[in-house]
Formats: structure tokens, C-alpha cells, sequence
């Protein structure tokens, strides 16, 4: 049986995650410490008392995940628990590369810390938002965001996240048309995200270019285990292929639903979702039923976990 670790990206986080963890394991209170001393702003506090609209800002909750879901990765290792795939959703590929040997600890939080600021920065430069449009095929939502995209405001796929289930990102007012227009063409949920910008769109462009210069300066290994990335959907393990598609996922597709497809095809048969919540489960489920489906997220999932 082949075990797939995947681990979540923005969305997941909530106000304690990673204090049962530090309280319980000396490897996890260092991590944390480590990180709190390097970050620019209360770490530990926001994590694990919130509030939770600090804990929401996007150069908080890129950190907060990132770190969350190495610690756990790390304490699995130590049980002896190891996947033989991995893969993580937007922010997540960042674990899953830190989880396969690609970043150690300290370089994936200085990429991860970068990111969060300059994704949080081009949403202020430009405003943008995000909606998941539930209810209707890739090829309609394309359609629905080429029609929604005037002038210089654009709307585009961003998270083609399992069957019928698409993200679409862009221009605020660019994605309120598309909205509308999924409505009026039958789609069975149009939800509006709470987001701080349009990811994974033209839009981040700004931050993609600049997150470039710090991943030329930064120590990138050959991965030990495959990981699928965003950009293709497809396995990889080298440094350099690695680089190029983590500056193209800030202005393009996750392309998560090919991911599971082709881990599925490559006789996994087990996924456990690393980290904060279980959102990367109910979208494995949706691609093929027959998965067995894991999550560790708390100490006590942690110490009962086995494979």
C-alpha cells in the first residue's frame, strides 16, 4: 500500500493549532521557539491565542501552517512513519518540500515568511479576491471568467481543486461578474472566499518576481521522495525544475484534482493529511471514494496514529 503525506494551504488554520504539540516535545517547542525568534512579529502568541484576525493575515497563517505541518511531519519521522509520495495544496507544497528533504526548516520559513508579506502585499497593491464556483466543469468556469474579464480586470481558474469544484481568482470586480454569471448558468454554489488577494492569478505577478530572487539565493536540494507540484500536477525531485514552478504557482493554477488523479494512478492508496484541518481529505474523497483517508493535526492524533 503507498501512503501519500499531503499538507494544507491557507484556509486551515485555526486559533491554538500547534500549542498541545509544543507543550508535549522538545523538538516541537524548539521549531516553534526557532521560528518565533526569526519572524517579525508574535509568532507563538497569534498562533496559539490568536485573535484570530491576526492569525488570518496572510504573512501570519503562510508561517503558522508551514510550521504546523513540519513539526508533525518531523514527529511522524520519528515514530518511523514516512510517506512514500507527497504533495501539499498552494502554501503547502512549501511543507511537502520541507516534509521530502527539498528545505530544511530555517530556508523553508524565510521562503514561506517572504511569500506570505509579498502575497499579502500585491492584495493591498491591487485588490483582488477569490470564489469557489461548485457545480460546473473547468471548461464552463472558463468560459464564465473569459466573458467576466473587461478591459484590464481579469477573472481566472485558480484552484481546480476536485470534480466540479473550482476556484476562480482575480480583480474584485472581475470576479463578482463571474459570480453572477456561474449563477445565471446553473452552478450549484457560488461562494464568495474570505481572502486577502487574488491568488494563483495574473494579479500576484509583483510577488512572483521578487519571491524569484530570493529562491535563486536559496539552498534547494534534490527531493528523496517524488512530490507532485501545482503548477503540472505531475512528480518531481529535482532543484532546479522545483525552483521554476514555485515562482510560477503564485500566478497559476493549483492543479490539484490532476494531482490526486495521478497519485492514484501510481498505486497510492492511502492519504494522510498533514497538519491543520481536513479539507485535502473531503477533496481526496471527491476524486476517488475508495481512498483511505487519515488526518494528524493534535498530540493525541499524533500518539495514536500507526500505518
Amino acid at each position: 500500500m503507498h501512503t501519500a503525506f499531503l499538507f494544507p494551504g491557507q484556509g486551515s488554520q485555526y486559533v491554538g493549532m500547534g500549542k498541545d504539540l509544543y507543550d508535549a516535545d522538545p523538538m516541537a517547542k524548539a521549531l516553534y521557539d526557532l521560528a518565533d525568534s526569526k519572524l517579525p512579529f508574535d509568532f507563538k502568541a497569534i498562533c496559539f491565542e490568536g485573535p484570530e484576525e491576526e492569525l488570518k493575515q496572510t504573512r501570519v497563517t503562510q508561517p503558522a501552517l508551514f510550521v504546523h505541518s513540519v513539526v508533525i511531519a518531523q514527529l511522524l519521522q520519528r515514530k518511523g512513519i514516512r510517506g512514500d509520495t507527497f504533495a501539499g495544496h498552494s502554501l503547502g507544497e512549501y511543507s511537502a518540500l520541507a516534509a521530502a528533504g527539498v528545505l530544511d526548516f530555517t530556508t523553508g520559513l524565510d521562503l514561506v515568511a517572504l511569500r506570505g508579506q509579498l502575497m499579502q502585499n500585491a492584495g493591498d497593491d491591487r485588490p483582488g479576491t477569490m470564489a469557489a464556483i461548485l457545480g460546473m466543469s473547468l471548461e464552463q468556469v472558463e468560459n464564465v471568467c473569459l466573458f467576466s474579464s473587461i478591459d484590464d480586470d481579469v477573472v481566472v481558474p485558480a484552484n481546480m481543486n476536485a470534480p466540479e469544484q473550482i476556484v476562480v481568482s482575480g480583480d474584485v470586480i472581475a470576479v463578482e461578474r463571474a459570480m453572477e454569471m456561474a449563477k445565471e448558468q446553473g452552478a450549484k454554489r457560488v461562494i464568495q472566499l474570505v481572502v486577502s488577494g487574488a491568488f494563483h492569478s495574473p494579479l500576484m505577478e509583483p510577488a512572483a518576481r521578487k519571491l524569484g530572487e530570493k529562491l535563486q539565493q536559496s539552498n534547494i536540494k534534490p527531493a528523496n521522495m517524488p512530490v507532485y507540484l501545482n503548477v503540472t500536477g505531475d512528480a518531481e525531485t529535482q532543484p532546479e525544475e522545483i525552483r521554476k514552478r514555485l515562482v510560477q504557482q503564485l500566478t497559476n493554477p493549483v492543479q490539484w484534482e490532476k494531482i490526486m488523479r495521478n497519485m492514484f494512478s501510481k498505486q497510492v492508496t492511502r492519504i494522510v493529511e498533514i497538519g491543520a484541518g481536513k479539507v485535502l481529505q473531503g477533496l481526496a474523497k471527491r476524486v476517488e471514494r475508495r481512498i483511505e483517508a487519515h488526518g494528524v493535526d493534535t498530540w493525541e492524533q499524533l500518539e495514536s496514529f500507526s500505518l
